[in-house]
């Protein structure tokens, strides 16, 4: 009954706004709408359940304005904040499943886990004496079970490799933090990397501690890394720009029917206003990664890579409900500095929701030149002039096409079964003690480790059992292993150190990579924005 007081109290207290706008007249639609939803809890031939019909009314007006309006239900709420406060309350581990057991990747710093003597490599069997293994439970009722109010306990019982009897642990849990900026390594000597998977509240902490990490070794240009960040809290993205960028310079600028234009400026004092910058996007680089490559490519502070972005450009305000759920709301545009919206077209949800997969048979994701702008949507940036587009995304000054010569279907249906992902992790089970002695550092596993016939054998074991054909037969199979080895000596990195090393391996092999760090070794970075491509 609280969630139908609930709603009844929310179209009230609108219903009042508007009265109150309307000088005491009730507006006629709202009336309709009221009116509409009286009828059918009163005279519908069965019973109904109000809130569920309230929120799909919700739902449906929201569809009717744009794809990023959005409602979201209580639990859905708790998710999203906890994604966006850079942390959770829980027991601090890092965890996979295969066939129905959670094994322990890393344990977190200082974390309850780690305290309590938890390792990598151990099977977590129960919590709170509920059997989780071997009873296909989905990882988010399993993530339910461990995560928990700060100050809370639980009971874990684990199976170690090598010990022959469960192991109890009494945890206290508490409050975990995630990382945002979960890459950032030297490549050399002058250029440093760093990657960021979205923008939550600790994000520019994150960046700037990184930061002052990497210029502490000497880091003279960056490469900053944004493929696959699909955005995020715009004022984090707005302090990482004011650490690129000269002071007053425009970041970004957003306007709507109800909210005035409001203009965010470099405030001056950035760390890093003199190296050369390089930002990696691709199709998947959305929000608050178009705002902060969208500055740099505009005052042409750096030289943009990649492929062209998402293209969102709709700013949306957070509204809670009384019942804690929430809706977004649309209500303004963002706008780059040389006065771009990079919003792409939105007509219905389906198309809009399969653009991408029209970019890669349009051919755009393999050649440039299938990527068309109207002039009318063309803008000049602000020191050097040089022409950019709106209207759908940021487009890199240098293009990199998607090789799809280096994946065949084999590695497509291996990765989409999680066949890589269980293959490492059973290595990593059987193995982690000769690897820690035969590679105590890094460095030595980067140059010494090769992944053996062995181990592709047991990958592609597992796949036939599995019922995964190799449809190109051996000539795909031999096509699929530089790809497959790269990926399974990055995955093994990730779990035996962190994703910093994962990431030195992938680069290796990533055409983006290389590109922006050939870019940004050039004494002239002007002279790379203006030549001729």
């Amino acid at each position: 009954m609280r969630k139908v007081f609930i709603a009844i109290y929310l179209v009230i207290t609108c219903a009042c706004i508007y009265a109150q706008q309307e000088g005491g007249r009730m507006p006629e639609q709202l009336t309709k709408l009221m009116f509409s939803e009286s009828l059918i809890t009163r005279f519908y031939v069965d019973s109904v359940n109000e809130p569920k019909i309230v929120e799909a009314g919700i739902k449906a007006m929201l569809k009717e304005l744009d794809p990023h309006s959005t409602y979201s239900t209580p639990e859905e709420v708790k998710s999203l904040n906890e994604a966006m406060q850079g942390n959770f309350e829980g027991i601090g581990i890092q965890f996979n499943i295969v066939e129905d057991t959670l094994f322990v990747i890393q344990t977190t710093l200082n974390g309850p886990s780690e305290k309590a003597g938890i390792l990598s490599g151990d099977r977590i069997i129960t919590v709170n004496d509920t059997t989780i293994a071997g009873v296909k439970m989905d990882r988010g009722e399993i993530m339910r079970r461990l995560r928990g109010p700060k100050g809370s306990n639980v009971k874990v019982e684990i199976m170690r490799r090598n010990v022959d009897k469960p192991i109890t642990f009494n945890l206290t849990r508490d409050k975990i933090k995630t990382y945002t900026v979960d890459a950032a390594y030297m490549i050399d000597k002058k250029n440093g990397y760093m990657h960021i998977n979205s923008f939550a509240t600790t994000t520019y902490e994150e960046f700037s501690a990184k930061l002052d990490s990497l210029q502490r070794l000497g880091m003279k240009n960056l490469i900053l890394d944004l493929q696959g960040n699909g955005g995020g809290l715009l004022n984090e993205a707005v302090e990482i720009a004011n650490e690129l960028l000269e002071r007053t310079n425009l970041i970004v600028y957003t306007e709507g029917r109800v909210y005035p234009r409001y203009d965010y400026l470099a405030q001056g004092g950035g760390r890093f206003t003199k190296g050369n910058v390089a930002v990696i996007l691709d199709e998947t680089s959305a929000s608050a990664s178009e705002i902060l490559a969208g500055a740099i490519q505009d005052w042409d502070r750096g030289v943009i890579v990649g492929r062209r972005s998402f293209g969102k450009g709709l700013v949306q305000r957070a509204f809670n409900l009384p019942d804690g759920a929430m809706i977004r709301l649309t209500v303004s545009r963002y706008y780059t500095p040389s006065g771009r919206n990079i919003q792409k077209p939105y007509g219905d949800s389906i198309s809009y929701g399969k653009d991408l997969i029209e970019r890669y048979n349009r051919g755009e994701l393999i050649s440039a030149d299938s990527i068309h702008f109207p002039d009318s949507l063309m803008m000049k940036t602000k020191r050097l002039g040089r022409t950019v587009y709106g209207g759908g995304g940021i487009m890199p000054d240098y293009f990199v096409p998607l090789d799809t010569n280096k994946y065949t279907k084999f590695h497509r249906d291996i990765v989409s079964h999680g066949i890589m992902l269980q293959v490492s992790l059973r290595y990593l089970d059987e193995n982690r003690t000769q690897l820690k002695e035969r590679y105590p550092d890094f460095k030595t596993f980067k140059k010494e480790f090769t992944v053996d016939e062995k181990l592709l054998s047991s990958l592609r074991n597992l796949a036939e059992r599995d019922s995964i054909k190799i449809e190109g037969g051996e000539e795909e199979y031999l096509k699929s292993i530089p790809m497959i080895s790269l990926q399974l000596k990055a995955l093994l990195a990730r779990d035996l150190w962190n994703m910093s090393e994962y990431m030195q391996i992938m680069n290796e092999y990533d055409d983006n990579f290389k590109k922006a760090l050939e870019l940004i070794q050039t004494r002239n970075m002007d002279a790379i924005l203006t030549r001729k491509r």
